[in-house]
């Protein structure tokens, strides 16, 4: 039953010539499907409509051979052959009631054009926006303007015809041509497109009209602005030129989609925004126009999303990674499920997936691209055809992953963990600066376990192969983890290291509140890892008082969290707490660091070492469980089978519970094709 707090939500609200069934509102977000695996892309909406979103919107389309994205994977409605696929798309989001809307957009200056061999188009002559790929863009001139125009006129009839409710006009995340031209960094134009706010504004204009005589009253035109640009360079403020755009274009579209950008600001990770983190920006923005306004800022509180609906901040609460979290926050909100939300822990592995090209992967959510694929779905639990008795020994994001599926199977479920708190290595990071969030990948989880009446979980329980043996359980599942090592091997080096008598440190040893041992007021970590945790410890240490520098072979701080747009600022955050900075610099031994470009040594002298690397499967109870109760009954689990992720450690234990329910391989799964122009279904 809906909370009366909340009913505000479920309200209808006109979009222009239509109705949106409620507040809900999944904004377009990359799926890594794009047009060559349309089956996947298409499930992955329909999920989202079916949860209950009023309204789900299909990410940045490329709207001619001119926008070619390259090795990001977008959907395309360059002709009329690909207007099949889009209907398809469109049936499958309406029958389950949501609206159908569509971002139609040309990367201008951000486009790469690989496939095509067609010149990258941009107001001026300049390098694309992207300086490590050797290419420029060309300064389109006035018939090439007009052509753009054609274009997008003629993909806008495409997707009317398709059967899209809301047809988006794109000028947002510095992705957007009708951006480039907004610019004044990207405009050097000295003609009527150029220079003055008036001429910047024009084609942005002039776009979002045809569009509206397209759409000719029968569907709804959506704006798409990025009203900021946080600490760009002449970039667009909410105060400035980023107001200016709203009161110049206020009750021309039907519908405001408002954020801010780049990408790394409009998706800000949990370690470094709070919920709502956007609202500041974007606020203005209701006071300056009457059309409806959706936005977004990683909103997972239903009181919250209800305050800003009340409170006249937003009309539409939008929702990318919140909807791949949980793609029934709707519903359950309206239910009044609330404690079975799966919550977005704002660690962006979702994003991170676009820098590969890849479909969308989730640390919450392990069904999240597999609804095709596998027919994995993220509500409907599988029912197990007898019922048996299961032992998971481990309590970290794998094995309560497990577990809840197998429960959620009508199976009979034991958990025994050594440690005094569920959660493993989510429960320990959750204490380092800016990462409390990860403790909602332990709650969420706990919450199903501990209402199951088929559940029973014991701490501080070791278990030896005997009394696995003697507690004879139908299947045995170790997921029992993995251990930092503290031996030199990582990423870079694969030999052991002896390091003589130097006090080496381990994270794990931090995270298990060792900080206390550190006798020197000096340490280095020393990052052979390379993703967030060597950084946050860095963090944690100099916050406790220690006098930090981190070290890493590679030229760049924390290289992979480059993927998940965090690595600006968690430079900036070392650089505020007073951290040392040390790319280059490579452990030769005990007591060396050689800098990789010079070949100059360097003493660490007497400092703590804080060594980040490899880690080590926590899987020797297997041979001995093997030889008691025969390997067929044993499964492995998570970082015990591989250390990894969180979220390959919540994928394997999903993953390994629907194996145990019904002999589902790894390797049990669907090839997704592009379709040929004009076929009607997907392949089957």
């Amino acid at each position: 039953m809906t909370d009366p707090g909340h009913a505000i939500l479920f309200e209808p609200i006109g979009l222009g010539p239509l109705t949106a069934p409620n507040r809900f509102y999944a904004v377009p977000h990359a799926t890594g499907h794009g047009w060559t695996q349309p089956s996947g892309a298409i499930a992955l909406r329909a999920i989202k409509a079916e949860g209950g979103w009023g309204t789900v919107a299909v990410q940045m389309t490329e709207i001619a051979p001119d926008s070619d994205m390259a090795n990001h994977p977008m959907e395309r409605i360059w002709d009329d052959g690909d207007i099949v696929r889009h209907s398809v798309q469109v049936e499958a989001i309406k029958s389950h009631g949501s609206l159908a809307a569509i971002e139609l957009a040309h990367g201008g200056m951000r486009a790469r054009n690989m496939t095509t061999g067609l010149p990258v188009a941009g107001p001026s002559h300049l390098p694309v926006l992207r300086p490590e790929v050797p290419c420029q863009a060309r300064g389109m001139g006035l018939s090439e303007i007009r052509a753009f125009r054609a274009s997008h006129r003629a993909a806008a009839r495409r997707a009317k015809d398709a059967g899209y409710d809301i047809i988006y006009v794109y000028a947002a995340h510095d992705l957007s041509i009708l951006s480039h031209f907004l610019s004044k960094n990207t405009n050097q134009r000295a003609d009527q497109y150029g220079g003055t706010f008036d001429n910047r504004i024009r084609l942005l204009r002039e776009v979002l009209e045809d569009t509206l005589e397209i759409a000719a009253g029968e569907r709804a035109v959506a704006l798409r602005f990025s009203v900021s640009e946080p600490g760009k360079p002449m970039g667009l403020t909410s105060g400035g030129e980023g107001r200016d755009v709203v009161e110049a274009l206020s009750e021309l579209p039907d519908l405001w989609d408002v954020n801010i950008a780049g990408w790394s600001s409009d998706s800000a990770t949990a370690r470094f925004s709070d919920e709502g983190f956007q609202l500041p920006f974007t606020d203005f923005v209701k006071s300056v126009t009457t059309k409806p306004v959706v936005g977004v800022g990683r909103f997972t509180s239903p009181d919250f999303m209800a305050s800003l609906v009340k409170n006249g901040r937003l009309d539409l609460i939008g929702g990318a990674r919140p909807s791949i979290a949980d793609p029934f926050l709707p519903k359950k909100i309206k239910e009044g499920r609330i404690e079975e939300i799966r919550e977005c822990i704002g660690c962006n592995i979702c994003v991170s997936m676009d820098s590969y090209g890849l479909p969308v992967r989730c640390t919450q959510n392990p069904t999240v691209s597999e609804e095709w694929r596998r027919s994995w779905h993220p509500e409907m639990p599988l029912i197990s055809k007898r019922r048996r008795s299961h032992l998971v020994i481990g309590a970290g994001p794998a094995g309560l992953e497990c577990a809840r599926v197998l429960l959620a199977a009508g199976e009979k479920v034991t958990i025994a963990d050594s440690s005094s708190e569920p959660g493993g290595r989510v429960a320990k990071e959750a204490r380092l600066p800016g990462l409390a969030t990860w403790r909602r990948v332990r709650d969420y989880r706990l919450h199903f376990i501990e209402r199951s009446p088929d559940a029973d979980l014991y701490l501080h329980s070791s278990m030896a192969a005997s009394d696995i043996a003697d507690f004879g359980s139908d299947t045995v599942v170790l997921a029992t983890g993995a251990k930092w090592r503290g031996d030199g091997v990582g990423a870079t080096n694969f030999q052991k290291r002896d390091f003589g008598e130097r006090r080496v440190f381990t994270p794990d040893d931090i995270l298990e509140g060792r900080i206390e041992e550190m006798a020197f007021e000096e340490s280095i970590v020393y990052d052979d890892d390379h993703f967030y945790i060597a950084s946050a410890i860095a963090e944690a240490l100099q916050r406790a008082g220690q006098r930090v520098s981190y070290v890493t072979p590679l030229p760049q701080i924390a290289t992979w969290t480059d993927n998940t747009l965090e690595q600006s600022r968690i430079i900036e955050r070392l650089d505020e707490t007073g951290v040392s900075l040390g790319p280059n610099l490579k452990l030769g031994g005990s007591s060396v660091l050689t800098n990789c470009l010079t070949g100059e040594i360097s003493e660490i002298g007497s400092r703590n070492l804080v060594f980040v690397g490899a880690r080590i499967p926590v899987d020797g109870l297997r041979q001995e469980i093997e030889a008691a109760i025969g390997a067929d009954r044993i499964n492995l689990a998570g970082d015990c089978l591989v250390p990894g992720i969180i979220q390959a450690a919540v994928y394997s234990g999903h993953q390994t519970a629907r194996s145990i329910i019904e002999g589902e391989s790894k390797f049990d799964f669907k090839r997704d094709k592009a379709w040929i122009s004009g076929a009607r279904k997907s392949p089957a």
